[in-house]
């Protein structure tokens, strides 16, 4: 048993009871990978990243070689392999104590997923609680923009099997935010890859894509309230 388990006192098998959060982190102006995703067309996958002394390595896929190659602010990525559909970039540069991955993993929070889309990073996280949850927003503040947390899964099974389910009041959402969820959510905007991009959604709403993010962003900290606050 790992250290991070606990044995209930009847000698029944626990169950963990953490949560998988996918957060989207906007703004992030240090990081290569997103201004490298901003121009290309659709995401960039697979980023993964070591270190070694003062140099941070990185590595990731892209479907778009040309895009890599025009994008601002990118270091000058080596072509790794390609891989048909792909091809696997490289890059190194001086570890930065302002890149959002790493101020997560300095929390012990590995990370399990990193991609970029349309200059947003998109993270998964499998966290202890919903606390450490809060500590990595509260962490970011000042790296990024602003922090979404896109979706939350909350596993908490009780001693009895019964899964304890976080209650969201939908009420405290406005028609206009409520339409913006279902009409995103039904065009496959939260999906991954996504099946429409916020200006697709925008264009189904006939609002522009900057009024889109405003109302999504606020129908989001509504139920984050009800999610995080709450508990």
């Amino acid at each position: 048993m790992g250290t991070g388990e606990r044995s209930p006192a009847d000698g029944s098998e626990s169950t963990p009871d953490g949560v998988r959060a996918g957060v989207a982190i906007h703004g992030t102006t240090n990081c290569p990978v997103v201004a490298a995703s901003a121009a290309h067309d659709g995401p960039i996958t697979g980023v993964n990243w070591t270190h070694a002394g003062d140099t941070h390595t990185e590595e990731f896929r892209a479907r778009d070689p040309d895009a890599v190659d025009r994008a601002e602010g990118v270091p000058e990525a080596a072509s790794v392999v390609d891989l048909g559909d792909e091809r696997v970039y490289r890059y190194d540069r001086p570890r930065d104590g302002e890149c959002a991955c790493r101020i997560i993993e300095e929390l012990d929070c590995p990370i399990a997923d990193a991609r970029a889309e349309d200059g947003v990073l998109l993270l998964t996280l499998h966290l202890p609680d919903l606390q450490r949850l809060r500590d990595v927003v509260s962490a970011l503040d000042g790296t990024a923009e602003r922090v979404e947390v896109r979706y939350l899964v909350q596993g908490a099974a009780r001693g009895d099997g019964v899964s304890d389910r976080t209650l969201v009041d939908r009420g405290r959402l406005t028609d206009r935010q409520c339409e913006v969820l279902r009409t995103a959510y039904r065009m496959g905007y939260f999906e991954r890859p996504r099946d429409a991009n916020a200006r697709d959604v925008a264009d189904a709403l006939d609002i522009a894509p900057s009024t889109f993010a405003e109302h999504l962003a606020a129908a989001q900290r509504k139920l984050l309230e009800e999610t995080l606050v709450a508990n």
